[in-house]
């Protein structure tokens, strides 16, 4: 018999529903004060008298199944247990329930709305925010398990065959890289600032990983400050969605590191790319290497000292104002023009203009320059397919033609064969004959074309 669970309740007042099964997110206490809003009352007794509908657990014990069946037999309406849940979760007041657990202090129960899928996302991050986290930092407990995985199960995209990801606080990184939700970036700072290794073997902490966050917003960013952590304040430093006026806070802790960090964050001002440029040193090199640099900024450039080394790094620059970068091609400075000449940055014409100068050692560069028009680099491999670094150069560049790679395939020559291995345009044929060699190991797992046609070939 098909029946709405609401509909019956309010259909039915002084009347019962027979509870069948253990409790789970709610108490028997709390299903009765439910129930007494629609001036209903809850039993677990079969034999009692006016039972209008029973609500079931999904496991019954055999005594239970055999009551159950009884039940349907006598058409009395039958309601699974997540139905009822779902229902109280829906209908309940939340500033009345954060009021009563802030009181009453109840961690039983807020496990037990912590579980409850039903409720709301919002109303689910204040209800971890009054979590009690176990102070045995070691070893987390099982409620704070259940926590994480209460957490990560609501919040993280997660494939069917990925459930495994919910059993390690680990996966909490990758929701914190992953989520676009300023609240519970800042939920999570309340959570045991857990460690996770990096490649490289680095660590990086949670607290860490939400302040690389290009979501965190202004609320988020203050109480990250107040832990005052010098790696949680370089990591706000290098993160690009952090208001300017907090970058330029953090320039007055005079720290190297945070400097560095803001000399690579290229929504610094041009106040705080002056400041940083007087530093000199490790902060100005990175600075030239990583800002955008127009005219105005260029004018600031120049007022230091150009050695050779920093017009190189200028030159290497990716984010050089069009209307530059003409100027710097007209210098003579030779370091300047190779890293000019190897920028993905500079126009194709300019590019043909530095191969027509018939300096080897702008055609280098040229030669690995991944935006250097397939036109030229058929024209340098023609008149340079003996020059041993050229051939390197071209072997590694992903805009080489393919009639070029596999001439340089057929060179058979090892370190040849490195670069080729990590290139995604060489053709997935020569990546399997180059598989054979085991030393090419490494080259070929960093590479999409080779490592997707395995993922194809496993039907993943």
């Amino acid at each position: 018999m098909k029946t709405d669970l609401e509909s019956t309740l309010r259909q039915n007042s002084g009347r019962r529903l027979l509870f069948l099964g253990r409790e789970s997110l709610f108490t028997h206490q709390e299903a009765e004060r439910f129930l007494k809003t629609y001036d209903m009352d809850l039993t677990t007794d079969p034999e009692e008298k006016g039972i209008v509908g029973v609500v079931e657990h999904h496991r019954l014990n055999p005594v239970e199944e055999d009551i159950s069946y009884r039940f349907y037999d006598r058409k009395v309406p039958l309601f699974k247990l997540e139905e009822f849940e779902r229902l109280m979760s829906e209908q309940i007041k939340e500033d009345e329930l954060l009021m009563v657990l802030k009181l009453g202090d109840d961690q039983e129960r807020l496990l037990r709305l912590i579980d409850n899928t039903h409720i709301s996302d919002a109303l689910f991050l204040k209800l971890l925010g009054m979590y009690r986290w176990s102070e045995d930092t070691e070893e987390d407990s099982n409620e704070d398990r259940g926590v994480v995985m209460a957490t990560l199960r609501r919040f993280l995209n997660y494939k069917t065959n990925e459930e495994d990801l919910l059993y390690s606080a680990l996966t909490l990184k990758r929701l914190a890289v992953e989520t676009e939700d300023p609240r519970l970036l800042y939920t999570l700072l309340g959570f045991p600032n857990f460690r996770f290794m990096q490649k490289g073997k680095q660590w990086i902490t949670l607290r860490e990983v939400v302040a690389t966050s290009a979501y965190i917003d202004r609320e988020t960013i203050r109480k990250l400050l107040r832990f005052r952590d010098e790696k949680i304040m370089f990591f706000l430093a290098a993160n690009r969605s952090v208001p300017r006026e907090i970058l330029e806070e953090l320039s007055e802790k005079n720290i190297e590191s945070i400097d560095e960090a803001l000399a690579s964050n290229i929504s610094i001002g041009d106040t705080l790319f002056a400041k940083l440029l007087s530093k000199g040193g490790s902060i100005r090199d990175i600075l030239l290497h990583y800002q955008p640099v127009d005219r105005k900024r260029y004018g600031m450039i120049e007022k230091e000292t150009l050695t050779s080394g920093i017009l190189s790094l200028l030159g290497a620059n990716e984010l050089l104002a069009p209307e530059l970068i003409p100027h710097l091609a007209d210098s003579d400075r030779k370091g300047l023009l190779r890293s000019l000449a190897a920028n993905s940055a500079v126009p194709a014409e300019l590019l043909d203009s530095f191969y027509n100068r018939k300096d080897i050692d702008l055609t280098l560069p040229l030669s690995g320059n991944k935006t250097t028009p397939i036109s030229l680099l058929e024209a340098i491999y023609r008149d340079h397919e003996a020059v041993p670094d050229i051939q390197l150069a071209l072997a590694a560049n992903t805009s080489t033609p393919e009639a070029i790679l596999r001439a340089l395939f057929d060179l058979d020559r090892y370190e040849i064969n490195e670069r080729l291995a990590a290139n995604e345009s060489v053709p997935l044929e020569l990546l399997n004959i180059l598989k054979i060699d085991t030393r090419l190991r490494n080259a070929l797992t960093g590479n999409k074309t080779f490592t997707d046609s395995i993922t194809r070939d496993l039907g993943l």
